[in-house]
């Protein structure tokens, strides 16, 4: 409203910070949100992880391996899974 520039540079300099500000919360909006691909990728993770001993029954239900080796890699994990003296394993 001033002719002499005081007035109109304020408000002048007024939008400019407030567009600056919108822009930069949008910014800051945009990069913290998650992604849509995030999203699906937690939706097909693995659930708990399978012990070797769930993975060979797997394996021997599937018919995957035979039922010797079943039994044989099934002793060897028994084996090296029972706990030592000292509380770990062997």
């Amino acid at each position: 409203m001033y002719h002499d520039g005081s007035f109109s540079f304020g408000m002048h300099a007024f939008w400019w910070i407030a567009w600056i500000v919108v822009i930069a919360t949008f910014a800051i909006l945009l990069v913290r949100a998650p992604s849509r691909r995030e999203g699906d990728a937690k939706k097909t993770e693995p659930g708990p992880r399978e012990t070797p001993l769930e993975i060979l029954l797997r394996r021997y239900a599937a018919g995957e391996i035979s039922t010797n080796e079943y039994e044989e890699r099934k002793a060897v994990l028994e084996r090296d899974s029972r706990p030592t003296k000292h509380g770990g394993a062997a």
